[in-house]
């Protein structure tokens, strides 16, 4: 018998990835509180997980360049991309139906860890300045569930051998921890104005608004809190509905996807349950980085997820 704090297996249900965004959630914690107090911001460490390395380049170099990150009005997506279409609009209705259903573990600790095992490849550059896409792999994350607690990440392939992560503090706006996803608007209306409010990252605003999407997906969210997510997601122009898309795990679904300076973001569920496996990055024309149009620059897929008593313990 499963305890409370037990998932769904991967067969019964999505696995939001735990990939993403540890180094640009410490450089945008360091930039949010530098414009509280008006100092600038500290420069970011040279690794840290969970950011798809594809996208820590630009986020450091507009920091570098700026001290800060802001969004352009428009940054590398097309400024007339319309709305979307009436077939996305009712995936995205299905998907929030879903995520509006979903089951979450009863009791959680404050002091408690969700622990998310996933399978990803994602695009990096080396000491020597060259992109390359790196080898699949199993990547842990123990992530807090009130962000005040020491997290632990296992990825040797990034550097990261039960790497210790204490807890940037005190949290601010925009963090991803359960206790602070549990504070969201449940209305599409707000979750939209939300999105738009706190996303960051130096592309247009539209663009930092999906990719904050995709960074919610991978965490636990509540269940109206996610309803409310897909269908402010709805109303982010550009956003489109590809029918056949697999994870890294050889899943396949279907995509919400998003295309910004080069490549496509997606965001992959389940075709009949409609709940989320995985995301993958595309590149739709040939990229600077010197990958051809077609190439996959990025693949996720989550594994393994559960609400666990200590960081760095397995299920």
């Amino acid at each position: 018998m499963k305890s409370e704090t037990d998932f769904p297996s991967p067969s019964e249900r999505d696995l939001p990835p735990g990939r993403h965004l540890l180094l640009k959630e410490h450089l945008m914690t360091e930039i949010r509180q530098s414009e509280e107090t008006g100092v600038s911001a500290a420069p970011a460490p040279r690794r840290r997980p969970w950011l798809r390395p594809a996208l820590v380049a630009g986020a450091a170099a507009a920091a570098v360049a700026a001290g800060l990150l802001v969004a352009s009005p428009f940054g590398g997506e097309a400024a007339q991309a319309g709305p979307p279409s009436k077939e996305t609009v009712a995936m995205l209705k299905d998907i929030s139906a879903a995520a509006g259903k979903r089951d979450v573990p009863k009791g959680i600790r404050d002091d408690q860890f969700v622990y998310i095992k996933t399978k990803e490849s994602y695009m990096s550059s080396g000491s020597d300045e060259k992109s390359r896409i790196t080898p699949p792999h199993l990547r842990e994350w123990w992530q807090s569930v009130d962000g005040k607690h020491t997290e632990v990440i296992h990825d040797p392939v990034d550097g990261f051998d039960n790497e210790r992560m204490p807890p940037d503090l005190p949290l601010v706006e925009g963090d991803k921890h359960y206790r602070s996803l549990q504070k969201l608007p449940t209305d599409a209306v707000n979750m939209r104005d939300w999105l738009y409010r706190v996303a960051s990252g130096g592309e247009g605003d539209d663009q930092n608004a999906f990719v904050l999407v995709g960074d919610l997906c991978g965490g636990l969210m509540p269940p109206e809190q996610g309803a409310a997510l897909f269908l402010a997601a709805s109303k982010i122009p550009g956003v489109e509905v590809i029918d056949d898309v697999a994870d890294a795990a050889g899943r396949h679904g279907v995509a919400i996807a998003r295309e910004n300076d080069g490549e496509r973001q997606e965001l992959i569920f389940d075709k009949e349950t409609k709940e989320f496996l995985g995301e993958r990055q595309v590149a739709v024309e040939d990229l600077p980085t010197g990958f051809e149009k077609g190439t996959v620059t990025g693949h996720s897929a989550v594994l393994e997820r559960k609400v666990v008593d200590k960081a760095g313990v397995r299920p």
